[in-house]
């Protein structure tokens, strides 16, 4: 579990990245911060593994608040996957995945046969291991990044905007493969996005802000479309254009339209 307590950052030169900004992200479920460029949530993020200090409140996982605890030790035990992998362009794929393990004295055969059984379960070639970052995809970059933060099996897997540099193909099939992952893995799983339909489709919990970290609404996808808290809310997530649907009857079929009267697909037939 990672709990924000009241947490704010204000930086030097007055700005308030975030103000006030209380939160309980659950163990073992995926919880997606989402709002527009600036709002907060990527320095909330970057709080649980101490890349940013706040500057009042606190952040907790578990029982420890991680304040206490050495940032350096602490990075090492919690995932972290960034846009455009962030991978180390210089070593090849295996040592990538195996940088952690190696970090934290594992050794290098050990890391090794890790990193490849992290490339079977990302949905990576083994063939690929040898190769360095800049001779694979931007897709395939992005699943060595997900295996490296896997690589030292975290409780915790901070995502920072993970698929945001590929194109919507192989953006669909990176958020598809990490359902399935969290499926099998059961991790704790901080997401920031400002994209809200990658927020309804990955989120069990999920978290509006507005401008400060102020929080519009938190719940899951179900309660946020059938109940927006406000105006905000209900066009953030699209509701009275693209979320606003219809149902049409063609025939003996009944049409699920968007609110621009584009053919969505078929109401399927239940007994």
């Amino acid at each position: 579990m990672i709990e924000f307590r009241s947490v704010g950052k204000t930086y030097p030169d007055g700005t308030i990245a975030v103000a006030d900004f209380s939160l309980i992200a659950p163990s073992g479920r995926t919880t997606v911060l989402v709002g527009s460029s600036g709002c907060g949530k990527t320095t909330l993020l970057r709080m649980v593994n101490r890349m940013v200090s706040p500057t009042s409140g606190s952040v907790w996982i578990d029982d420890l608040d991680v304040a206490t605890t050495d940032p350096v030790a602490l990075r090492r035990r919690i995932g972290y996957v960034m846009q455009n992998a962030g991978l180390l362009p210089h070593r090849k794929v295996i040592d990538n995945i195996a940088t952690v393990p190696r970090l934290t004295g594992v050794s290098k055969a050990a890391a090794h046969v890790r990193a490849l059984e992290l490339m079977d379960l990302v949905g990576l070639d083994r063939a690929m291991a040898g190769r360095y970052p800049g001779q694979l995809s931007g897709g395939q970059q992005q699943r060595v990044g997900v295996a490296r933060g896997l690589a030292a099996d975290p409780n915790i897997l901070l995502m920072d905007e993970p698929f945001g540099a590929v194109d919507p193909i192989v953006r669909a099939e990176l958020q598809q493969e990490l359902l399935r992952l969290q499926r099998e893995l059961h991790k704790t799983i901080l997401f920031i996005t400002h994209d809200i339909s990658e927020a309804l489709l990955l989120g069990d919990q999920i978290v509006i802000l507005r401008r400060g970290a102020d929080i519009a609404q938190a719940g899951s996808g179900l309660e946020i479309i059938a109940r927006p808290a406000d105006e905000f809310v209900a066009e953030f997530v699209g509701l009275g254009g693209e979320r606003q649907l219809d149902i049409r009857r063609v025939g003996d079929v009944e049409i699920v339209l968007d609110g621009s009267g584009r053919p969505l697909g078929q109401v399927s037939a239940r007994s």
